[in-house]
């Protein structure tokens, strides 16, 4: 679990919603009619830019945003260099049975042991991962359409509520609702976009380039193996993916970790 996405969704929610109840009632703030123009609004608008199926892929997609596990760069490396250490000693065969800390690696492992050659297992391998990038890709464009439309969904409401008002003046029984219509939407909009849609979306860009960037060591790794190259030199050539003071202390003699850091 992602506390950080948590904790700050959850405490812009209790900030607001105690601004709402520590000022007036709460029930001033819902209106019916305004929720169903700009959330509905704003979903079918959504819906259109996309194709039913990207739609769909990026609301299961949102969970990555709370849930997403990944395993350190760090991690990662000392996993490798394990493989490697293992498959000199006993042969590539012995690497199809090794339980992983990833499909994306399984499955390069896997070729290693079928033995498919380097300029297979990186051309397959590339063309994963870049299918990967694509599909998460949709998820953060998705949510950041979210939050581009929703404001605007929001001002179509207020421009509703104000031609409402305006029709009515002679019947002061309906200039409030009107008036809500129109205060309220440009509220939800702005709230949707900045409080849910946006930080979403900003999250989901990170996990994208987060796995990406995993997935490369992943290829380089598994293609370093297949050149037999020595554990120790696969050491050295994935400490690149590593941030600059881990690298130092890693070359310093000590461990490395990073702390769960898989950027």
């Amino acid at each position: 679990m992602d506390l950080a996405t948590l904790i700050g969704l959850l405490g812009a929610a209790v900030l607001v919603s105690m601004a709402v109840i520590l000022g007036t009632s709460p029930e001033v703030f819902m209106n019916p009619t305004g929720l169903l123009l700009v959330v509905g609004g704003t979903t079918f608008v959504v819906m259109a830019k996309f194709t039913l199926t990207q739609f769909k892929f990026a609301l299961k997609a949102a969970a990555r945003a709370f849930k997403f596990k990944l395993p350190s760069t760090q991690e990662s490396i000392d996993e490798l260099v394990e493989l490697s250490k293992l498959s000199r000693k006993q042969g590539l065969l012995v690497l199809e049975s090794q339980e992983v800390s990833s499909p994306f690696l399984a499955q390069g492992l896997q070729m290693l042991a079928d033995g498919f050659s380097a300029e297979m297992i990186q051309d397959m391998l590339g063309k994963e991962r870049l299918l990967t990038l694509e599909r998460n890709e949709a998820g953060g464009q998705v949510f950041s359409a979210f939050a581009e439309v929703a404001p605007s969904m929001g001002m179509i409401g207020t421009l509703v509520g104000l031609v409402q008002m305006l029709a009515n003046m002679d019947d002061p029984a309906m200039i409030g609702p009107a008036m809500a219509v129109a205060l309220l939407t440009t509220l939800y909009g702005a709230m949707i976009a900045s409080m849910i849609a946006s930080p979403i979306a900003d999250k989901l860009w990170l996990r994208m380039n987060q796995e990406a960037k995993m997935q490369q060591l992943w290829i380089d790794a598994v293609l370093a193996i297949k050149g037999d190259k020595n554990p120790r030199v696969l050491e050295q050539m994935l400490t690149i993916y590593l941030p600059p003071e881990h690298r130092q202390r890693d070359e310093g003699g000590g461990t490395g970790n990073e702390a769960g850091d898989s950027a």
